[in-house]
C-alpha cells in the first residue's frame, strides 16, 4: 500500500538540501528523547506509541456504543472544544458527503458541536434545532470544568432530560473524561453515564487517536480501524529504525525549521480540497500551541485554495516575505466528473470539455505552486493518495511525530500551554468566580 509522500523540492531554491541534511544527528537525538521519554514534556508522549497500543477489543467497544448511539439519535452533539473537538471534526469533515446535512434521509446521525464558543445566539438555535429531535450527547472533558463545555453541556443535559427523561437521557450521554477525578468523572459515575478515558500522557491536540476523536468519528458512520492502522504504519514509518533521508516527520521537521532560521516565520497551511478545511483548523492548534512560547515559534495559518487565491493569493504573491507554503495534495478525488460541451461556448469553457475536474483542479494547484516559487515563497507539498481513513490516520501521525521533533528543534516544549491559562485567569476574575476575590480587584483597577 502506498504512503503519504512529503516533497521538498519547491523549497531548495530558498534553503540547501546540505543544510537539511546538517539536521539528521540532532533529529535523530530528538527522535531518540522522545522514544526514551527524557525530553521536556515527557509526561505527554502517549500519543507516541498510541496507535500500535489500540487493541481489537477497544476497537469493538468504541464500535459498539456507537452503534447504539446511532440507533437512537437522529443528532450527536459534540461538546468539547480545542483538541477535545477539533480532530474529530477535522477526520468527519474530511470524509463526509459536503452536503450529507441537506440530505432528509441519514445514514448516520448528524454530528454537530458545541462546548468550543460562548456565543449566546449559536447556543440559542443549537437548542431550537434540537427541541424536536431525539439527540445524544458526547462531552469530552478532562476536568469537566472547562467554562465553554461545562456551559453548553449545562445546557444540553437539561434540554435532553426534559425532552425524554432523566432515564433515556443517561443513556444518551457519553462522557469521555479524566479516570479518576474531576467534575465530570463525579458525574457520570452518579448519573452512570457510559464513559470513556481520556489519558493523562496525552495532550488534547494529540488526542484524536483517544475515544475524542475515535467514538465522535465511528458514531458518523466512519471506519476507525483503518484509521488506526494508518496511523500505525505511519508510527512504523517514522521511528527509530527509518533514516532520516526516509522519515518524513524527520524531513519536515528540518526542513521547517532551516525556513524558520531563514526569516520564514509563517508556514501557511493549503488544501485545493474543500473537505480539508477544518483538517488545517486541527493542524494550526497542532502547531500553534505545541510551538509558540518563549517569544518562539512559526506562527501557522491556513487557506483554502482557489477560493483564498482571490482574497488572499495577491498578498501571498507579493507580500512580506517571511512565509512559506506547505500544500496538501489529493492524488485521486472519490468522485467522477466531467467537464460538459456547450455548444454556444460562450464561457469559452469547450476546450475543457471531456476532462476531469480534479484535472483543472491539479493545473490550479501546479500553477499557484509555481507562481508562488517564483514570487519568493518556499513550498513544501504533501501527496496523499486518496481521502480515506487509512491515510487520514498517516497524516495525522506524521504531523504528530513531526510536531514533537520540531518543538525540539526550536528548542521548546512542545507538550505544554501554559499560555493559554492567561486569558481564563482573566475571564473568572471578569466573572467574580469564587476563589478569584485579589484577581478581581486588581483587574477591575484596570478597567
Amino acid at each position: 500500500m502506498e504512503n503519504i509522500k512529503l516533497v521538498i523540492d519547491n523549497s531548495l531554491k530558498f534553503i540547501s538540501e546540505q543544510n537539511i541534511s546538517a539536521y539528521e544527528t540532532k533529529v535523530k537525538e530528538y527522535n531518540t528523547m522522545l522514544h526514551n521519554g527524557t525530553g521536556k514534556g515527557n509526561d505527554f508522549l502517549g500519543w507516541l506509541t498510541l496507535p500500535s497500543s489500540i487493541t481489537p477489543e477497544f476497537i469493538v467497544d468504541i464500535e459498539k456504543t456507537a452503534a447504539q448511539l446511532r440507533a437512537t439519535c437522529e443528532v450527536i452533539v459534540v461538546a468539547g472544544i480545542g483538541g477535545s473537538y477539533l480532530g474529530a471534526k477535522a477526520v468527519i469533515d474530511a470524509l463526509s458527503n459536503s452536503f450529507t446535512w441537506l440530505q432528509k434521509k441519514q445514514g448516520s446521525p448528524v454530528i454537530i458541536y458545541a462546548g468550543n464558543n460562548i456565543g449566546e445566539d449559536y447556543l440559542s438555535e443549537l437548542t431550537e434545532y434540537l427541541s424536536d429531535k431525539d439527540f445524544g450527547i458526547i462531552n469530552i472533558s478532562k476536568s469537566g470544568t472547562t467554562t465553554e463545555t461545562a456551559l453548553a453541556f449545562r445546557l444540553l443535559k437539561t434540554q435532553l432530560e426534559k425532552q425524554v427523561g432523566k432515564e433515556k437521557a443517561r443513556k444518551q450521554i457519553v462522557a469521555i473524561t479524566d479516570q479518576a477525578k474531576g467534575a465530570l468523572r463525579k458525574l457520570a459515575t452518579q448519573e452512570g453515564y457510559k464513559t470513556y478515558v481520556i489519558p493523562d500522557n496525552v495532550g488534547g491536540r494529540f488526542s484524536v487517536l483517544t475515544p475524542v476523536g475515535l467514538l465522535p468519528i465511528a458514531v458518523a458512520g466512519f471506519d476507525v480501524t483503518s484509521l488506526v492502522e494508518g496511523a500505525k504504519s505511519m508510527e512504523i514509518l517514522c521511528g527509530l529504525d527509518t533514516p532520516f533521508s526516509q522519515n518524513p516527520a524527520a524531513i519536515y521537521a528540518a526542513t521547517r525549521n532551516e525556513l524558520y532560521k531563514n526569516g520564514k516565520k509563517i508556514e501557511i497551511l493549503v488544501n485545493f480540497q474543500p473537505k480539508l478545511h477544518f483538517f488545517a483548523e486541527w493542524w494550526k492548534q497542532l502547531y500553534g500551541e505545541s510551538e509558540g512560547k518563549d517569544s518562539k515559534g512559526i506562527f501557522p495559518a491556513a487557506v483554502d485554495f482557489s477560493t483564498d487565491l482571490h482574497s488572499m493569493g495577491q498578498w501571498i504573491q507579493e507580500g512580506e516575505r517571511t512565509i512559506f507554503e506547505t500544500v496538501i495534495s489529493v492524488k485521486t478525488p472519490n468522485k467522477k466528473l466531467e467537464v460538459p460541451m456547450d455548444k454556444e461556448n460562450l464561457d469559452g469553457l469547450n476546450f475543457l470539455a471531456g476532462k476531469r475536474v480534479d484535472a483543472v483542479n491539479k493545473m490550479a494547484e501546479l500553477g499557484t505552486m509555481l507562481a508562488h516559487v517564483d514570487g519568493g515563497v518556499p513550498n513544501l507539498k504533501i501527496e496523499v493518495p486518496v481521502l480515506n481513513e487509512y491515510y487520514i490516520g498517516q497524516l495525522i501521525y506524521f504531523f504528530e511525530k513531526a510536531c514533537g521533533i520540531s518543538g525540539y528543534i526550536l528548542g521548546v516544549n512542545p507538550f505544554d500551554q501554559p499560555g493559554v491559562e492567561a486569558y481564563k485567569k482573566n475571564m473568572f476574575a471578569l466573572l467574580e468566580k469564587p476563589g478569584y476575590e485579589t484577581e478581581t480587584k486588581a483587574i477591575k483597577a484596570r478597567l
